[in-house]
């Protein structure tokens, strides 16, 4: 690959930092021609599938928006001490060809003392994923 350069450099040589942002906070806080902040080096969490999730005395329970997604586009799963939720949907585009893919995975721990055996799943009419266990009964010893 060729690169073409002016026939003659600046005399102070190549102005890089014009040619390249510097890849460093400078100490007045700038960030080539954008003001640093810290909140930059902190991922954009994914707000397309809040949850919510509680555990009481009557049991563990996780809701996931899933309003975007079919019933049959999720999957719930216990693995370990885990309850795994998956969703994936795929439609074609309306304006011509290619395909749209939307697609999320969730692991939630499960507390002690849950029944992970009773784990119960459903989709509210609002497009709420309701994953719920009940406690284990305690013995009475």
């Amino acid at each position: 690959m060729d690169f073409i350069l002016p026939p003659t450099l600046p005399a102070g040589g190549i102005p890089w930092e014009k040619v390249i942002p510097p890849l460093i906070p400078r100490l007045n806080g700038t960030y080539g021609q954008n003001t640093w902040d810290p909140k930059l080096l902190i991922p954009e969490s994914d707000t397309s599938t809040p949850a919510e999730v509680s555990c009481d005395d009557s049991g563990f329970t996780v809701q996931v928006d899933v309003k975007h997604f079919n019933p049959e586009d999720l999957l719930v799963k216990v693995t370990g001490d885990f309850v795994e939720v998956q969703g994936k949907h795929e439609e074609k585009k309306k304006d011509g060809p290619g395909l749209t893919t939307r697609q999320f995975n969730r692991r939630y721990r499960i507390p002690k003392g849950v029944d992970s055996m009773a784990l119960e799943s459903a989709v509210s009419p609002e497009g709420v994923l309701i994953i719920f266990a009940p406690m284990l009964p305690r013995s009475l010893t």
